[in-house]
């Protein structure tokens, strides 16, 4: 395809986070006025990709060339990127609830007559590029008063409102149910059928790549892996797209361990759950899943599948509205409805974000360490300071955290040595079970390998194990039996013998269409 065909050029584009590379060599090619989708694990450097093109991450903080309308480009900020028309919609959005939806559509880029906001052209134009993209809402009407789905439209107009040429867009449908999904969908057809808009999406819902992109490019571990074309003549081959998603071989990166699994200590009955504002939202439907005395079990799911929200929701209602199931540790009945009655039933939950809710950088690791313990180590109130020193001194040789004292502040510790330090707070408490999630994520590969350690070790003490992992070899690599999610639902309970990433990746991709929960007939 000739230059003057392609809008987007980016070459040879690197980026690194201190030791860590985000990005290396990737390159992509966008043709006028298609769609082109960007596919690739969590973490394969996706939305880094985009905030590159976009200005998010200025000219000098990256390596390489972006080539936009034949000319090359070097954003400072993404004000320089809008103005050509690169327009970014994250997956997050980025609207304000308490303005109106014609407010936000220009903020930023307001209407003015004499350097005063003119309130008539401004609820004229919001009303044209509300039309194109087919939302019929009063301009005044406040955007917390509309649903996600034309939120999302919202987004598209403002978009429409900077004269937007080429149009990114970070999983748009990720937070929408299948009615809104469609109708997004089709108004990035229409763009580019009427306007001649070109889009680029990133999503994890292969149907919806299969439905509406011309050309994928598929990313793994921050590199550019393979290019498929999708048309009725040639539809995409989405087993193919999936091994090139995941087509990384296994190394020995994992301690051989031989499992010791006993009688069942944990079961969750038809755990439901609905998002804490939009009470309609569905995010855990009806799941189901168990886990026994020295088992590590594991949740598959992409972004949005839903493992986060009903391990926290199962561990004292910390994240959901309309909570409905029943927990059973042992057989009996619990009540998991604070986090205080959670731990006194014997779960722990190692959150994701160690820095934000699993620890107290200000503190130190004596203090972190038994903070969820605090009764088992006081007498009458008071801290027993030489029981305590006693416990986490064994777990700092245990867990070989490495620090001269456990007096040193967390805040001074490597991520692999702060979420050794997370891991000994759960593991202080006594928990029955743990729920592990994204236990490595952050990490260096021998700091991995020394969690996957001390995982291993708990399981041989009779813990039931649950990990929630975005990397699907290290779900492989250690688990006993996997539970794929998706779109809130369990798809599958895959045992050992049937562990592949392309098999996995089939429960975790499943269309809502086709979806049937586990233990249905």
């Amino acid at each position: 395809m000739s230059n003057s065909q392609m809008i987007l050029q980016m070459q040879n584009i690197t980026k690194t986070f201190g030791p860590v590379k985000a990005l290396t060599n990737v390159n992509l090619e966008i043709a006028r006025g298609e769609i082109h989708a960007i596919c690739g694990e969590n973490g394969a450097g996706k939305s880094t990709l985009m905030n590159v093109l976009s200005g998010v991450y200025s000219y000098g903080s990256y390596s390489g060339t972006i080539i936009y309308d034949g000319k090359e480009c070097k954003f400072k900020k993404i004000k320089d990127s809008e103005k050509l028309g690169i327009v970014v919609i994250q997956q997050e959005l980025a609207l304000t609830p308490f303005l109106s939806i014609a407010e936000n559509i220009f903020l930023g880029n307001e209407r003015q007559k004499s350097g005063v906001i003119d309130w008539e052209a401004t609820r004229a134009d919001a009303i044209k590029v509300m039309e194109q993209v087919g939302l019929h809402e009063d301009p005044d009407t406040k955007v917390m008063d509309i649903g996600v789905g034309k939120q999302q439209l919202v987004e598209i107009a403002k978009a429409l409102s900077k004269k937007v040429k080429l149009l990114l867009l970070d999983e748009p449908t990720a937070a929408l149910n299948d009615e809104d999904s469609a109708h997004l969908l089709q108004i990035i057809r229409d763009l580019r059928d009427h306007q001649g808009v070109t889009s680029v999406i990133i999503s994890h819902k292969l149907n919806e790549i299969a439905a509406i992109a011309d050309n994928v490019t598929i990313i793994r571990d921050g590199s550019t892996v393979g290019w498929m074309t999708n048309s009725e003549e040639n539809p995409l081959d989405q087993d193919e797209l999936i091994h090139k998603m995941v087509g990384r071989e296994l190394t020995n990166l994992y301690p051989e361990h031989v499992s010791h699994i006993g009688e069942e200590i944990f079961r969750v009955e038809n755990w439901t759950l609905h998002h804490p504002l939009d009470q309609q939202r569905v995010i855990v439907d009806h799941a189901n899943i168990y886990a026994r005395a020295g088992e590590i079990v594991g949740l598959a799911g992409l972004m949005g599948a839903g493992r986060t929200e009903m391990a926290m929701s199962i561990f004292g209602r910390t994240y959901g509205s309309g909570v409905s199931g029943k927990v059973y540790v042992h057989g009996k009945e619990i009540d998991t409805s604070t986090v205080r009655k959670a731990i006194e039933a014997g779960i722990a939950y190692v959150t994701e974000d160690r820095k934000g809710y699993g620890l107290n950088l200000l503190q130190n690791i004596r203090e972190n360490s038994t903070s969820a313990a605090l009764t088992r180590y006081s007498k009458q109130g008071v801290m027993d300071e030489g029981v305590e020193r006693v416990a986490v001194e064994k777990y700092r040789k245990d867990f070989n955290i490495k620090t001269p004292s456990i007096e040193e502040q967390v805040s001074n510790l490597s991520g692999g040595n702060q979420q050794k330090v997370l891991l000994a707070k759960w593991v202080i408490s006594n928990p029955d079970i743990l729920i592990l999630d994204e236990p490595t994520r952050g990490i260096d590969v021998g700091a991995k390998y020394e969690i996957y350690e001390i995982i291993e070790q708990l399981a041989d003490e009779g813990k039931a194990i649950i990990v929630i992992s975005s990397e699907l070899p290290e779900l492989i690599g250690i688990c006993d039996r996997i539970y794929t999610i998706s779109q809130g639902v369990v798809t599958d309970d895959v045992p050992k013998s049937r562990f592949t990433q392309e098999y996995l990746m089939k429960g975790m991709t499943q269309e809502k269409t086709k979806l049937k929960k586990v233990g249905e007939s």
